[in-house]
């Protein structure tokens, strides 16, 4: 009996097999029931000895993961330890808080399990400035732009976060919108959030409009705080007919936050995401969003690392096209 055994049993891939039995986050309970059910059936034991040479012997790649909440980043690890997988290349995956310094963390990582190369799912420039030249292997940022930093062994993937955002805005204007409140992330200018906000800014310059800071709240990337976010920022401005959320996860967590205010979407208040997971189009209304092409972002990526790690080829840092999905939390405001 076999991880791959389990997986088929189970119907799930063997890389979500392989984050269950290692205790990670980003499996659902229902998945983790799955597999623990076959596992406890076949009286499957991990053989960890071997596990722990695999390690050892493979010179496996990291993957950092910036955040816990960040469902993104969740679909993006399976797709990329898959593709490693079929690569012949073993993935550790180590999750950082998402105001934890991820590039301190990976010069640690370097000293003490020398990794052959790193992916970093999510990152603050702001830590690859003060501190990415201590790293030697071949890297590859996903989700944001290093573009300006100009390291000789650092490539990123990113999509056109600004243009999205602004694309956003016009949406709901072209819906009537025209109090509209912004909900989420870090707004630091090292930070992937901070070009969606830049987005907006632009959009609301374009419709001349005014961009109220009292009209915007920052907050983590998690249910919770965009609930406790999404009641502050309404009890301040009940003017809002329309929310962008600047991801699904926030989106959904003020959808709730704005029923328990006796308010209803989109009837009252109109909602958009940012990201395009799986869950947005099974939330009660379908969530409107950005769809960020995870696929094309993991296939991209793990490629230019490996070929980095062969040095076949020189640093890259595209654009990943996204796609703004209409959805039911989307309507005109009432007259």
């Amino acid at each position: 009996m076999t991880i791959k055994d389990i997986a088929r049993m189970s119907g799930v891939g063997v890389a979500t097999v392989s984050r269950v039995l290692n205790d990670h986050p980003d499996v659902s309970e229902e998945t983790r029931r799955k597999v623990m059910a076959v596992v406890s059936e076949q009286g499957f034991q991990p053989n960890n000895n071997a596990r722990r040479l695999k390690q050892q012997t493979s010179a496996s790649i990291a993957i950092i993961v910036k955040g816990t909440m960040n469902m993104l980043f969740a679909d993006l690890v399976e797709r990329c330890q898959q593709l490693l997988q079929d690569a012949g290349r073993y993935a550790s995956v180590y999750y950082q808080d998402e105001d934890a310094d991820e590039v301190a963390y990976a010069i640690r990582l370097c000293r003490e399990s020398k990794p052959l190369g790193i992916l970093f799912l999510g990152g603050d420039l702001e830590y690859f400035q003060a501190g990415f030249q201590h790293i030697s292997v071949p890297c590859v940022l996903l989700t944001n732009s290093a573009q300006e930093l100009s390291f000789p062994n650092l490539s990123s993937l990113t999509t056109d976060d600004e243009e999205a955002a602004c694309q956003v805005i016009h949406y709901l204007a072209d819906h009537g919108h025209r109090h509209i409140g912004l909900v989420g992330g870090n707004w630091s200018c090292t930070q992937i959030s901070y070009r969606r906000v830049q987005g907006c800014q632009r959009a609301f310059d374009q419709l001349s409009l005014p961009f109220d800071a009292q009209r915007c709240e920052p907050c983590r990337y998690s249910f919770s705080d965009a609930y406790d976010t999404t009641k502050r920022l309404l009890k301040r401005c009940p003017e809002l007919t329309a929310l962008f959320c600047i991801s699904d996860v926030m989106a959904m967590g003020a959808i709730r936050a704005i029923r328990d205010l006796g308010r209803r979407v989109p009837e009252d208040i109109s909602v958009v995401g940012y990201d395009g997971i799986p869950l947005a189009q099974f939330s009660v209304p379908r969530l409107a969003t950005v769809r960020q092409d995870t696929q094309q972002m993991a296939e991209q990526g793990v490629d230019l690392l490996l070929k980095n790690l062969q040095r076949q080829r020189a640093p890259a840092h595209d654009l990943i096209p996204f796609q703004l999905i209409p959805g039911e939390s989307v309507t005109r405001p009432r007259a």
